[in-house]
């Protein structure tokens, strides 16, 4: 996700999708962990989405 498409969302939505990519992201390293990914860099990208997300509760939080 971008960093514009994250600040249009609301915090309860920002909150759901925290959470469906924590779940993908441990989804995808449990599978890796049994099989190679083919696009392992899915990885790093929903890390970072996950940052991002979280960076902006906690920005929106502090205010």
């Amino acid at each position: 996700m971008k960093q514009s498409e994250i600040k249009e969302l609301a915090t309860a939505e920002l909150q759901e999708k925290l959470g469906e990519l924590k779940k993908s992201y441990t989804d995808l390293k449990m599978a890796h962990a049994i099989s190679p990914l083919e696009n392992p860099i899915q990885l790093r990208s929903i890390r970072r989405s996950v940052a991002r997300v979280a960076t902006e509760l906690n920005n929106r939080d502090t205010q």
